[in-house]
C-alpha cells in the first residue's frame, strides 16, 4: 500500500503553523496551542483537529513546505475510525463510486479529455474550443479521480483506486489527458506525488487548455463586459498555483472579475460537503455569507469551476439575483456559440 509523503520534522519544527492559523474552521489562541494540536496529529495522538476539521482542503494551500497536512488529517482519522459522516453516507459513497466496467471512451487519441463520473462536463466539452477533441472523451468510474473519499476519511479507497484510474487510462495509449474536473487534475498532480503514484501520462489543466484556445481563437472574442465573481472549489486548494488563470481567462474575454471578502486564499467553498459533516446551520451560513459577498461586490454571474459547486448552488445565486456559469460557458459566449443571459 502506497504511504504518504510526510516531513514530520517540518511540521515539528513550524512555529507559524500556517495550516492551522489560517483554518477558517478551527480557531486557536495562538501559535504555541496550534503547534501542541499539531504534534499530537504527528504522533498519532488524540487532537481536536480530527474533531473540527471540515475538509475544505484548505491547509493544502496554507502549507508553505507542501508537506501535505490535509492528507495526514485523513490518514490519521482513519487509522483512528474516526469518520466525517455517518456510516452510511460514507458506504454510499465508496458504493456508487465502485468501478463496474460501465463506462465511456469515444474516439481516443494522444490527447484526451477526461469528463470523470460527471456527465454535466459532457456538454461543456462541445463547440470549436474543443474542435478535434470533442469526440476523443473519456467518462465513467474507471476513470474517476477518487479525491471525493478524502472527505470521508477513507484514503485506503483513494490508494486503492487511484493507481487503477491511471493504468486504465495508460491502457487507452493517451500521452495527454486534458482534466475538465479541477479535482482531477488536483489528484493527478497533488495527491498521485503525494503518495509516489506514477502518473505516465501528462495532465493538462483544463484552464490552460482554454487560454491557449482563446489565444487560438482570438479574432472571434467579443468582449463581454460583465461583472463576475468567482467560486473556487476545495478542489482547487491542491493546485493554487492554477487560481491565477481564472483572473487571465475573464480579463482575456471582456469580463471583470470583481473583488471581495471570500476570494483567493480566504475563499468559502460550496458547503455541501460541510452538510455532512457539521450540519445544515454551518452549511447554510457559509453560503449565506459567500453568496451575499459577491452580491455586495457588484456581481451579475457566479462564475463556477466544479460542476458540484454549480449543482448546489445555481438556485440560491439565483434568488441572490446571480446569474449561474461554468467559465467553459462564458469562453462560449465570448466566441458567439451562446448567448449572453
Amino acid at each position: 500500500m502506497y504511504r504518504l509523503n510526510h516531513d514530520e520534522g517540518l511540521c515539528a519544527n513550524c512555529l507559524a503553523v500556517a495550516c492551522l492559523m489560517k483554518c477558517q474552521y478551527m480557531k486557536f489562541g495562538d501559535n504555541k496551542e496550534a503547534h501542541e494540536e499539531m504534534l499530537r496529529l504527528i504522533n498519532g495522538e488524540d487532537t481536536r483537529i480530527l474533531q473540527e476539521c471540515q475538509t475544505c482542503y484548505a491547509c493544502e494551500e496554507y502549507c508553505p513546505y507542501g508537506n501535505h497536512p490535509y492528507y495526514l488529517i485523513c490518514e490519521r482519522r482513519e487509522a483512528k475510525g474516526i469518520y466525517t459522516a455517518p456510516r452510511p453516507i460514507t458506504k454510499q459513497w465508496i458504493n456508487m463510486t465502485q468501478m463496474q466496467g460501465k463506462y465511456m471512451v469515444g474516439e481516443v487519441k494522444e490527447r484526451a479529455i477526461s469528463l470523470c463520473y460527471i456527465p454535466t462536463l459532457g456538454p461543456l466539452a462541445q463547440g470549436e474550443i474543443f474542435a478535434g477533441l470533442s469526440s476523443s472523451v473519456v467518462f465513467g468510474a474507471e476513470f474517476m479521480c477518487p479525491a471525493v473519499h478524502t472527505h470521508f476519511a477513507k484514503m485506503s479507497v483513494v490508494k486503492e483506486r487511484l493507481p487503477k484510474v491511471v493504468e486504465n487510462i495508460v491502457k487507452l495509449g493517451v500521452k495527454e489527458i486534458i482534466c475538465l474536473h479541477d479535482e482531477c487534475y488536483g489528484t493527478f498532480t497533488s495527491i498521485a506525488k503525494a503518495y509516489g503514484i506514477e502518473v505516465p501520462f501528462t495532465p493538462i489543466y483544463y484552464m490552460d487548455y482554454l487560454l491557449e484556445r482563446l489565444r487560438d481563437l482570438r479574432d472571434k472574442i467579443r468582449p463581454l463586459h460583465l461583472k463576475a465573481a468567482y467560486q473556487r472549489p476545495c478542489s482547487n486548494r491542491l493546485i493554487p498555483d492554477k487560481n491565477r488563470l481564472v483572473k487571465e481567462i475573464l480579463d482575456f474575454i471582456g469580463v471583470e472579475l470583481v473583488s471581495r471578502t471570500y476570494e483567493g486564499e480566504n475563499a468559502l467553498c460550496c458547503g455541501e460537503v460541510i452538510r455532512s459533516i457539521s450540519g445544515y446551520r454551518l452549511a447554510d451560513d457559509i453560503q449565506e455569507r459567500n453568496l451575499s459577498d459577491m452580491v455586495q461586490a457588484g456581481a451579475e454571474y457566479c462564475v463556477f469551476n466544479c460542476p458540484a459547486c454549480m449543482t448546489v448552488l445555481s438556485e440560491k445565486a439565483k434568488k441572490k439575483g446571480l446569474k449561474p456559469v461554468h467559465i467553459v460557458e462564458l469562453c462560449q459566449m465570448a466566441i458567439g456559440e451562446k448567448g449572453v443571459g
